[in-house]
């Protein structure tokens, strides 16, 4: 197992600046999920620890062992990658072995760490089949089956159940958590998804632009989001923005008339001064009935079984509100909602910073 410490991280391709003195430090033997939207930079970042790119500045380290110019042969990793890159003309039991035969491992010994692979990952009725003969899901496997056998002291992920049904995923997705918590070996994942950063994590890495925006406990993060953008990226249905304005008794929901908009009462812990412009951003399961509210109109409906989501405006801005099941609700019809103050969330309207964490 190894801790990964980044300071400064830069990398450039020409003249776009891609990642901009990245600061991350990933504890030894936890699993780290860098996440954010298609851009942000958090495969350049993985590619970098892997060492097949290589940085314009700053530096990475494995615990006290500066990686940061070494090839990736020397830096002790196995990465799994979104495509599977099995070969096609070996059996599972022979894409197992190859890696191990290539570096001149004992027979016994690659035996041995074939057997213990196909057994912790369900592989052992499917050895002797070839790739072609194998779902998605478990190809997956066999990718990951391949990195286990090396025992490295760092597994990377680079999005590897973006090729997968949506069933699959979230099964896979259970198989690599499983996994890390027998192995115990540190791990760095990329992904788009937050459902996968929030289930996988132990440390999560949010990433916009090229910078890591805030890190922490996946619960720590959505509870306490340092930022709009990372309020809106964690969530679904994504946060509820309302633009307005901070008075003694709460904010006034900005309108598009001169007619005063509805009151969202916040916490006396966020001390903002008033007349101060700001973004109000309230989580769809945090909405519910309340007489001490405000109207939101409901113009479209999504009915899923275990919940239904309605879909409105509150002068003339819109949001989104998760309901029970059997809470029906149609086009035109008007809802009266309300939220606990200490679950507003409150960010500055110019810099989207936020204002109470």
């Amino acid at each position: 197992m190894a801790a990964v410490t980044i300071e400064g991280l830069q990398k450039r391709f020409g003249d776009t600046e891609v990642l901009k003195g990245v600061d991350a430090e990933v504890p030894e033997g936890s699993f780290a999920v860098l996440v954010g939207p298609s851009g942000c930079g958090k495969s350049t970042l993985l590619r970098l620890i892997a060492g097949l790119e290589q940085a314009d500045g700053g530096s990475i380290r494995f615990d006290e062992r500066d990686v940061t110019r070494l090839e990736p042969r020397d830096r002790d990793v196995a990465m799994v990658f979104q495509s599977y890159a099995l070969y096609p003309h070996l059996s599972v039991r022979d894409n197992l072995r190859f890696g191990l035969e290539l570096r001149k491992e004992k027979p016994k010994e690659i035996a041995a760490r074939v057997e213990e692979a196909a057994k912790m990952l369900g592989l052992e009725p499917l050895l002797d089949r070839m790739p072609k003969a194998l779902s998605g899901g478990q190809r997956q496997r066999v990718a990951m089956g391949r990195a286990i056998v090396r025992r490295p002291s760092l597994f990377l992920f680079d999005e590897p159940l973006s090729n997968l049904d949506a069933a699959l995923r979230a099964q896979v997705r259970i198989d690599i958590r499983k996994l890390h918590d027998q192995l115990s070996t540190t791990s760095v994942y990329v992904t788009h998804d937050q459902v996968e950063a929030m289930t996988l994590a132990d440390v999560m890495f949010v990433l916009n632009g090229g910078t890591v925006e805030q890190a922490g406990p996946p619960l720590e993060v959505y509870d306490k989001p340092k930022s709009r953008f990372v309020a809106g990226f964690l969530g679904s249905p994504a946060m509820n923005f309302l633009e307005g304005e901070v008075e003694a008794d709460g904010i006034r929901v900005i309108t598009p008339g001169d007619e005063a908009g509805p009151l969202v009462r916040f916490a006396p812990t966020a001390k903002v001064a008033e007349g101060r412009s700001v973004t109000v951003g309230l989580r769809s399961h945090d909405l519910e009935p309340s007489d001490d509210g405000f109207d939101v109109r409901v113009t479209y409906t999504e009915a899923l079984g275990g919940e239904t989501y309605a879909y409105g405006e509150v002068a003339g801005q819109s949001m989104v509100v998760r309901l029970e099941p059997y809470h029906r609700v149609q086009p035109g019809d008007v809802l009266r909602l309300g939220i606990a103050p200490e679950r507003v969330q409150l960010f500055d309207a110019g810099t989207g910073r936020s204002l109470r964490w």
